[in-house]
Formats: structure tokens, sequence, C-alpha cells
């Protein structure tokens, strides 16, 4: 299995290869955005299935939804990234096209995970979903992560840090203007206005 320091690796995405590196929830199959095609056939995953646009920076991932950012995502996103909360919120463009093939959402996180933060800063952002076939149970170490896909590089150093072994929480903006809980998971927001329980 090829094990990739960070810059290496990062140049590899750029060149439209995949790779394989840790999150704080899940380990995490990427690719750059432009060559998020190859993911879906890697995992054998449902062509209807979006997958999400991680990166380093908020802002960063805000820009590329190719619209009108409110100020409600940008409030839950400060209080929860880096962390294990994926927002939903409406988009638009080549980028949604690339993950989302007719979707007019895009999923965006920014993980807690040194690691993964180091390759996403020399990366830019990239298209993710969980390292495992479509189907199949998680996997929540590199060894596991490179059976599943062999010849896909890995971040090193391996072992990777242990990862919380349950997916990011997913939160939608709502066409209401309002959060809508899709996925229970690592986190639990508290909604910015919302009353206290």
């Amino acid at each position: 299995m090829p094990i990739l320091e960070a810059e290496p690796l990062a140049l590899s995405l750029r060149n439209g290869g995949p790779a394989l590196f840790p999150t704080d929830t899940l380990p995490a199959l990427a690719a750059r955005p432009e060559a998020a095609a190859q993911l879906w056939e890697l995992k054998g995953r449902p062509a209807h299935k979006p997958v999400i646009l991680m990166g380093s920076d908020p802002e960063e991932l805000f820009c590329l939804l190719g619209s009108v950012v409110e100020q409600a995502w940008k409030d839950l996103a400060k209080i929860h990234w880096p962390g294990a909360l994926t927002l939903v919120l409406p988009a638009r463009g080549t980028v949604l096209e690339q993950l989302h093939p007719g979707g007019t959402s895009l999923g965006l996180r920014v993980p807690q995970c040194r690691q993964a933060l180091e390759l996403l800063e020399l990366s830019g952002p990239l298209a993710t979903t969980s390292a495992n076939r479509s189907g199949e149970a998680p996997c929540l170490e590199a060894i596991t992560a490179a059976r599943s896909f062999p010849g896909v590089p890995l971040l090193a150093p391996v072992p990777w840090p242990e990862a919380a072994g349950v997916a990011s929480t997913v939160m939608a903006w709502s066409d209401t203007g309002a959060w809508q809980l899709l996925r229970p998971g690592a986190v639990m927001p508290e909604l910015p206005g919302a009353p206290a329980p």
C-alpha cells in the first residue's frame, strides 16, 4: 500500500488521483472535485448518493456553493468547525454538478483532525466519502481502508489517530430558512437562536 506524506499526496490529488486519509469521525476516500466521478466507481456507490466537500477553510467552502451565503450558515459553522458536523446547503454551479449531479444542495465539512487539515491546506477542498465499499461497514483504520481500496495512496504517518467511529451529524438548510436534522451523528449542535431545552 503506498503511504505518502501530505505534500506528495496533495500533488497526487491535484494530478487527478484518489487518496485515503483520517478524519475525526471516519477515514475518508477523496479526490479533487473535478476528479470526483472515480469515487462512485471505487466504492460501488449508487449514482444518486452525493459525496461531500471537505476543506480546511470555511470561507473557501462557502465560496464554492455558487450561491448567496446566509449568516446562519456561518454562525453554525463558527461553533462546530472544525468538527463532526456536515452542513447541507443550497448550491449551484460546477462543484455541485461534480459532487451531487442533478442536485440542488451540497454537503460541506471542516474536519477536526490535524493530519486531514494539513492535507486539505495543501490540496484545496476535496470531494470525500467514507472509506468503505458501498454497503459494507465503515473502515476505522488505515489498514482496513487500504484493503478495501488497494493501490489508493494513504496519508502518512500510519497508524492513523483513532477516529470516533461515528459519522458526522448532518444538518440541512430548508426552503423555509431553518435547520433540519438529516442524520444524527457524532455531535448534536445547539442551533443559534433556538430556545433552551
